[in-house]
């Protein structure tokens, strides 16, 4: 996930959900979620492969 492939947004809402309190954790994820399929999102990867890849459970979308 420091790979700057990754787009700077995402590394940093990721970066926060691991240094921030417990309670922010999940929206950080969420948001590293978003950014990541908006970024990719014309290529086959599902909102579901996302979610997983930033350790989300499948569920309400990207």
């Amino acid at each position: 996930m420091h790979s700057e492939a990754l787009p700077a947004g995402a590394r940093a809402a990721l970066k926060a959900s691991y240094e921030g309190s417990p309670g922010e954790r999940r929206a950080q994820l969420e948001t590293a979620a978003h950014i990541i399929y908006e970024t990719y999102g014309e290529t086959d990867l599902e909102c579901s492969d996302v979610r997983e890849l930033v350790g989300l459970p499948p569920g309400c979308g990207c």
